[in-house]
């Protein structure tokens, strides 16, 4: 049993790894910023995706917005975190030295080396996220 729920759970990500590439693949330009990014997507996404913008935003006024691998991102000093949206879920990207410090907090949620997936069908949680973004900036800040 444990077999089978190991080789579902890969081919969830491989799927989702596949859909990632399709839609990447499908646009012969990049997005160039992240307003394009966010028009993409229903407006119930676009709002959470809006609202994560904002967080991360307030947690590192001095970061500046780019596009970076095809998501958007937000940079000090390098990525300090990108985040993207899904069929399921929407991503947040912080490294993984982020997803350690917060191993705790993030346990109702999937989580990865690099990455923490919230479904698209349960609240975010911002304030976590603002606490995420404000450690990676310490972090971003202490590498000058």
């Amino acid at each position: 049993m444990a077999g089978q729920q190991i080789h579902e759970a890969l081919s969830h990500k491989r799927h989702e790894k596949e859909i990632w590439w399709e839609q990447m693949s499908a646009s012969k330009k990049p997005i160039p910023s992240i307003d394009t990014y966010l028009a993409q997507f229903p407006l119930p996404v676009k709002k959470q995706l809006q609202k994560l913008r904002e967080t991360i935003h307030g947690a590192a006024p001095e970061a500046k917005e780019a596009m970076s691998y095809g998501a958007p991102a937000f940079q000090q000093n390098g990525n300090l975190i990108l985040f993207a949206a899904f069929k399921g879920h929407i991503g947040i990207y912080p490294t993984p030295s982020a997803i350690n410090a917060f191993r705790k907090e993030l346990a109702d949620y999937e989580v990865s080396k690099g990455t923490v997936r919230f479904p698209l069908d349960k609240p975010i949680p911002f304030e976590l996220v603002k606490r995420i973004v404000e450690f990676r900036v310490k972090e971003s800040t202490a590498k000058q």
